[in-house]
């Protein structure tokens, strides 16, 4: 599994370990399949992710068990590698997807002051270039391998300084999604407390999906613009699976409207109206995703000819 091991103790190198088959790709389907059902628009354009603390929010907390062992044999590759085993927590967990247009120039991933706190980084890689995406390579500033070549299950690891400034090209074509993780030596930056307190908080009893305020979804054709010119992801999401949806408020009404994606609603495709009825899109999206991944799409049942 060892591909690369850049630099180890009194190294001039910049220290990086790059991994291949990391994670399998049962692995890389489950978190692409979480990704899809629950991202929000993202910090940057064309850039979308999916915090943990936003599935607990979402009512959405099951999702956060295959993040459970991926974390901590991450942590424990990272701590191994640079020597500082039982001293680091994870300070950030995210699956993010970048899309076309998306792309950033040089960094580190400390390069803030409210960033600090972040001393390594591992990502890994979901899907793989050339056959899920075009463009999108990782470069490194200094050292070898200058570039990375992002396959699904491979896994960069390196400190989040600026020993491993780094940039990624623009994606050309199709959606690069990652699971991105920063640890960090200070347990006052612990995600997990956060997370536990907030499960404490939103897990009284099991509950289906609930929405998010409606612009963590909507993206955005023109941000500097004044006028709402774009599209709510999950509808998008739902669109791409190829279905439309129906009120389930107002019989024969089809509509893109987001005034219905909050409100109980069937799905239809083509000429079929879907029996099922959802909570809202969030619950649809999830439900079609789950189906999509297991390969069951087509063999889910339809209640009436329109």
């Amino acid at each position: 599994m060892l591909l690369s091991r850049e630099m180890g103790a009194g190294s001039l190198k910049p220290p990086r370990l790059i991994l291949h088959n990391f994670l399998t790709s049962e692995e890389c389907k489950e978190l692409e399949f979480i990704h899809k059902s629950s991202s929000t628009v993202g910090y940057r354009p064309n850039v979308f992710s999916t915090t943990l603390s936003h599935l607990i929010a979402t009512n959405s907390a099951p999702f956060l068990i295959p993040f459970v062992p991926i974390r901590e044999r991450l942590k424990e590759k990272v701590e191994h590698f640079f020597g500082c085993e039982y001293e680091l927590c994870v300070e950030f967990t995210g699956l993010i997807s970048w899309c076309r247009g998306a792309s950033i120039g040089w960094h580190s991933d400390d390069n803030r002051p409210y960033l600090k706190q972040r001393h390594f980084t591992a990502v890994c890689y979901l899907n793989s270039y050339g056959k899920d995406f075009k463009g999108g390579l990782f470069h490194f500033q200094d050292g070898e391998p200058a570039t990375l070549v992002p396959m699904a299950g491979d896994v960069a690891i390196y400190t989040a300084d600026s020993c491993n400034i780094h940039a990624v090209d623009e994606i050309i074509e199709g959606e690069r999604l990652t699971l991105t993780l920063w640890f960090s030596r200070d347990s006052a930056h612990d995600e997990d407390a956060k997370l536990i307190s907030l499960l404490s908080k939103n897990m009284p009893e099991l509950k289906l999906p609930m929405l998010a305020s409606s612009n963590m979804y909507w993206f955005s054709l023109d941000p500097a613009s004044h006028q709402q010119l774009g599209f709510d992801i999950c509808l998008a999401r739902m669109h791409v699976l190829g279905f439309d949806i129906c009120s389930c408020q107002a019989e024969g009404l089809f509509s893109d409207s987001t005034e219905l994606l909050m409100e109980p609603l069937q799905l239809v495709r083509g000429n079929e109206l879907f029996k099922q009825e959802f909570v809202n899109i969030l619950h649809a999206l999830q439900v079609f995703s789950l189906l999509q991944m297991l390969n069951n799409l087509d063999q889910y049942s339809v209640s009436s000819q329109m």
